[in-house]
């Protein structure tokens, strides 16, 4: 094979970590971790796997206790027992211990452990929920990955089947470490590698036979709105469809359709002059058949006779094909302008060599292959299995267009990480099937900005299509400013996708890896970390038709929470249901939190490093964020690439003072503009003076607003070097107080009940002496549920 179409490894354990006998062998990778092997033939692998590419650890301390018939193998987490004869649930468990040294759970070989589920290949046709592959988390603190019938990875970069029968197992005994088991599974199969910058702005998709010029009049409309892409995606009616039956379907091809795009190179030269990079769908399964114009290289390359038209077969497993594949099938076209290829269905699961699935050949191989011309590579396919995470991005499949599938996808993105999955790209709106619903494509939309991909998709259905101006005035103005939120979020993001691959840190992470040993986060499944940050509770629901709001049944952490948006303030550890208008879905900013942001007052849809930064500042407590920047898009995660802006949040005692400061960037500046303007917005802050200082005391002009309504105070820093400091400094620094009756006010003017009803609330709500005396009042006049919760909320976010 080519070098590029090598994975790095380091497959082989110290030899100070195994102990061995005839028939078995137990390698320690960490205290918590340990490979069991059994081989009847003394045949034990050390060439990668499909899934492991990384054995080569710091061997841990652990004690072995030989006692003739029986040996035991003890770390400060895991006590092995082993009879030294066949596997068996009787003569092979492991005792595994918490971080504190106690028992939390006994496993014995065979046991079926009841994990916390991981991902599954794909969404295709759900309707709500589907069923999930294993995952590595257990509340019972153990998980067994069986790797046993993995193929092995040569140092050619070929795969190649196990020579031997064997058992070949992974235990992990992380008790409720969660995250830490996370970043040893990745040690252990590789890290997930950084994300282009692109492919975290918006993404265009449509399964829609598009012209040439419809396609540039969707792009120039999109700028006209202000509407943010950074992906063009081409499904498969970029190549030809409707061919001679004699040929099979048209599912796979190869050939642009030149009637639709009569100048490819022309119109891939045209997305990329504005700001879009572009994937093509293929279906791979049907190889290469007559008509296709790559079709005569192909065969002369492998030594097919085209006299009579014999198709060339698709056979991954065949070096020699998967070499002309990529030469003949999708260099030409990379030439012509194709950034990354998004592989479909269509190739079966099954190949010529026994348990070799093609998906994961090709997520492999196309992986590999991106990565040739010095860009950072990328693919977009299904998810095939433990290790996958090495080919992000996924591609979750064709779903139906219901609530049950909405309400589905938040839980599902989420417990991917349990998998070490964290970069689904959901069809977002859904694909196919159910109904329009303005509402419904809406609060899929909303769910996307904080999702790990937004791609907006859907079918060719001339009624089924995802551009904002398509639906009612409201939803689509919420659609457009949700696009414009994704896009300025970029600064954060990327820096939670250096996080992902450095860190082993998913963006997207379920409540319970911080609060393991707290049982409500265990039961809210549609909640979870976005980043390091925020807290999101994507709305899955319709509103009520009395109140205008939706709810979410929600937990907060111990501490101080202030919505993202409207800047109201909670008292966390606790339940509690957060109601929403349209326009917004809950999202929760932890006390100190820093959040940077592109500022686009001034609109771009550029992905490059901004020069207008936004930083949101919540109130609260003291806060620390690293700002991480590099080219976005070099083929090496290398420490030199990157430069990194320190930012710090000194909240200080209530009433005194609190400043906020930017460090000088440091590292490679040369990724990021010489100057920059600042958007400092400090959110749930109550109103005080502001002095802004730059490096060395001197003063700088800063425009200074507030906001009562929001309890936000804007300073507005005009353009500074990033290599000097900027320091803001609050004389009297506290949180707001949240505007408990004006916000019932709006709520009730929204509602649609009776006029006296809205006074007799209004009135109780001014009349009552604190929150507890207003919720008996409310309780004495039997409201609907929905009102009497909305208000509760309100009434109650701080106790």
């Amino acid at each position: 094979m080519p070098e590029h179409l090598r994975f790095a490894s380091e497959p082989a354990a110290s030899a100070g970590a195994v102990i061995k006998g005839d028939c078995y062998r137990f390698t320690v990778l960490t205290p918590a971790l340990i490979r069991m092997e059994y081989s009847p033939q003394g045949g034990f692998e050390d060439r990668a796997t499909q899934m492991v590419m990384n054995r080569e650890f710091q061997v841990p301390e652990f004690r072995v206790n030989d006692l003739g018939n029986r040996l035991e193998i003890m770390t400060d987490r895991l006590q092995l027992t082993y009879d030294k004869a066949p596997f068996s649930r009787h003569g092979l468990s492991v005792k595994v211990r918490n971080a504190s040294g106690h028992l939390m759970s006994v496993w014995h070989y065979g046991d079926t452990v009841q994990d916390l589920g991981g991902t599954a290949r794909t969404l295709d046709n759900a309707d709500g929920a589907i069923p999930l592959e294993p995952g590595l988390l257990s509340r019972g603190g153990v998980t067994v990955v069986d790797d046993s019938r993995s193929l092995l990875l040569e140092a050619d970069g070929t795969v190649q089947q196990r020579e031997q029968e064997g058992i070949d197992l992974y235990l992990f005994g992380y008790g409720h470490e969660y995250l830490k088991c996370l970043k040893d599974f990745y040690r252990l199969c590789g890290r997930t590698p950084l994300l282009p910058r692109y492919a975290l702005g918006n993404w265009w998709s449509r399964y829609y036979r598009y012209t040439e010029e419809e396609y540039k009049s969707l792009i120039e409309r999109f700028g006209q709105e202000q509407l943010p892409f950074s992906v063009a995606v081409m499904d498969m009616d970029w190549h030809l469809v409707d061919i001679d039956p004699k040929y099979g379907s048209g599912w796979t091809g190869y050939t642009w359709n030149r009637e639709l795009f009569p100048d490819p190179q022309r119109f891939l030269t045209w997305l990329h002059g504005r700001g879009l990079r572009v994937t093509l769908n293929v279906h791979p399964a049907d190889g290469v058949r007559a008509f296709e114009e790559p079709y005569l290289a192909i065969a002369a390359e492998l030594g097919i006779d085209p006299e009579h038209g014999e198709a060339v077969e698709f056979d991954i497993t065949d070096p020699q094909f998967l070499q002309a594949y990529f030469k003949f099938l999708h260099h030409p076209l990379e030439e012509e302008g194709v950034d990354f290829w998004w592989i479909d269905w269509q190739q079966g699961g099954i190949t010529k060599v026994p348990g070799l699935d093609p998906l994961w050949m090709l997520n492999h191989y196309h992986y590999l292959d991106s990565g040739r011309r010095g860009k950072r590579p990328l693919t977009f396919s299904r998810y095939a299995g433990l290790g996958s995470h090495r080919y992000p991005v996924g591609f979750s499949g064709d779903t139906i267009i219901t609530w049950e599938s909405l309400d589905f996808q938040p839980y599902f993105t989420a417990n991917a990480s349990n998998a070490g999955y964290g970069w689904w790209s959901h069809d977002i709106g859904g694909h196919m099937g159910g109904y329009l619903d303005d509402e419904l494509a809406l609060r899929w939309v909303q769910f996307g900005v904080f999702s790990p991909l937004l791609r907006l998709h859907s079918s060719a259905s001339p009624f089924n299509s995802k551009e904002p101006w398509r639906f009612n005035k409201i939803a689509g103005e919420a659609m457009k400013e949700s696009l414009r939120m994704r896009h300025r979020l970029l600064p954060y993001l990327y820096t939670m996708n250096r996080y992902a691959s450095r860190e082993g840190l998913p963006l997207v992470q379920p409540m319970y890896y911080h609060h393991a040993e707290q049982r409500e986060a265990y039961e809210v499944p549609n909640q979870y970390y976005f980043g390091t940050e925020l807290i999101a509770c994507p709305i899955t629901r319709p509103v009520n038709g009395k109140t205008g709001v939706a709810e979410f049944k929600a937990w907060l952490p111990e501490g101080l929470w202030t919505d993202f948006f409207s800047g109201r303030v909670y008292d966390g550890g606790r339940r509690l249901s957060l109601y929403r208008t349209l326009e917004q879905i809950p999202v929760l900013a932890k006390a100190g939190a820093i959040v940077p942001m592109a500022d686009l007052s001034r609109y771009t849809s550029s992905v490059d490093n901004p020069e207008q930064l936004e930083v949101r500042v919540f109130a609260g407590a003291d806060g620390q964020f690293q700002l991480w920047e590099d080219a976005g898009d070099t083929a090496e995660d290398l420490d030199g690439n990157w430069c990194v802006t320190g930012m710090n949040l000194a909240w200080g005692q209530t009433g005194q003072s609190g400043v906020f400061t930017i460090q000088p960037a440091q590292g490679n500046t040369a990724v990021v503009p010489e100057r920059r303007s600042w958007k400092l917005v400090f959110m749930s802050c109550a109103e005080t003076e502001v002095t802004v200082q730059a490096g060395g005391g001197a003063a700088v002009a800063a425009e200074t607003k507030y906001d009562e309504a929001s309890h936000t105070l804007t300073v507005t820093v005009p353009e500074l070097e990033v290599t000097e400091m900027l320091e803001v400094t609050l004389t009297a620094a506290r949180v707001a107080v949240n505007r408990v009756e004006e916000e019932v006010f709006a709520l009730l003017n929204r509602a649609q009940i009776r006029f006296d009803h809205k006074e007799q609330i209004w009135r109780m709500v001014k009349e009552a002496a604190g929150p507890a005396a207003a919720l008996a009042a409310l309780a004495s006049l039997e409201l609907e549920p929905a009102l009497y919760g909305a208000i509760c909320e309100i009434v109650t976010a701080r106790l």
